[in-house]
């Protein structure tokens, strides 16, 4: 497995797939390692996938200092790995929280970002983003899964989890409630079953984070052709505008009937791998 060593001596691995152009992926968590992507296999055939597993996630070392996940931090792996790859500028994917290190990093190294593809993500933490969450959550009342649900998002929200594993045990309960009444909550929770889980990531990102994350000046500062594609019931989506208007050379795709992992839904991947390529290859 390809990878490159830290200036602080930690391993940061990645896969390479597919075949033509580089297009680098960094997948969303913070704590899921590239597998959560699934196989992209719409993109691979006409892009050489780079599939980051970000820091204490897949085959990348864990940092010595189990605070050390701050934007900052992902994004200055972000840069080791283009020096690694010896390209002066990288198009890039960022999922979710992939996207807010790809914002980090695009907004901090403009000068090095090729095309930039933001997939359901968010600047910042909005009221509408938390109120479209609160009544995704409510609409699932009355499934015979929703009060042990509730209990586990409660504990997951509380930080009442020691390690990856009580992490992962408290995602199996509240997923059926992460997802639209009526969807098929699997494929996103077996790709998250895949990439493992980092407690320490997420313990940080909701602690020290999310609270004050606001990317918006730096979306001022990113000259590059930026994508933002999102689906349609994706609670993030309500961010879209505000993103459009910040970046200087946006294009907006949203995608009706689609959620957040688009690239996992069956009806709708094949319409979100065609959208990326075509903005890549416009």
């Amino acid at each position: 497995m390809p990878q490159l060593t830290t200036n602080d001596g930690r391993r940061l691995a990645w896969r390479e797939v597919g075949s033509g152009p580089l297009l680098v992926c960094h997948p969303g968590g913070p704590g899921f390692s590239s597998r959560c992507l699934g196989d992209l296999a719409e993109l691979a055939r006409q892009r050489t996938l780079i599939l980051l597993d970000p820091r204490g996630t897949g085959d990348s070392d864990r940092p010595a200092d189990p605070s050390a996940y701050d934007l900052d931090d992902y994004a200055d792996d972000l840069e080791a790995l283009r020096r690694e790859l010896a390209r002066e500028r990288l198009d890039l994917l960022g999922h979710s929280h992939g996207g807010f290190v790809a914002m980090r990093w695009a907004g901090t190294h403009p000068e090095h970002v090729g095309r930039l593809v933001l997939a359901s993500t968010t600047p910042r933490f909005t009221d509408a983003i938390r109120d479209a969450r609160r009544a995704r959550v409510a609409s699932h009342a009355g499934q015979p899964y929703f009060e042990d649900a509730m209990q586990a998002l409660r504990a997951h929200q509380e930080g009442r989890y020691a390690n990856d594993t009580e992490l992962t045990a408290l995602y199996a309960r509240e997923w059926p409630v992460f997802v639209p009444l009526g969807f098929d909550a699997g494929p996103a929770f077996e790709a998250l079953l895949q990439a493992g889980t980092n407690a320490d990531a997420l313990r940080h990102f909701n602690e020290h984070v999310a609270p004050t994350m606001d990317h918006r000046s730096l979306l001022q500062a990113i000259r590059s052709p930026t994508l933002l594609i999102f689906g349609e019931l994706d609670p993030f989506t309500s961010a879209a505008g505000e993103m459009a208007d910040a970046l200087p050379d946006a294009t907006l795709i949203v995608l009706q009937g689609a959620d957040h992992f688009v690239f996992l839904e069956d009806e709708h991947r094949a319409d979100w791998s065609r959208a990326v390529l075509e903005f890549l290859d416009s």
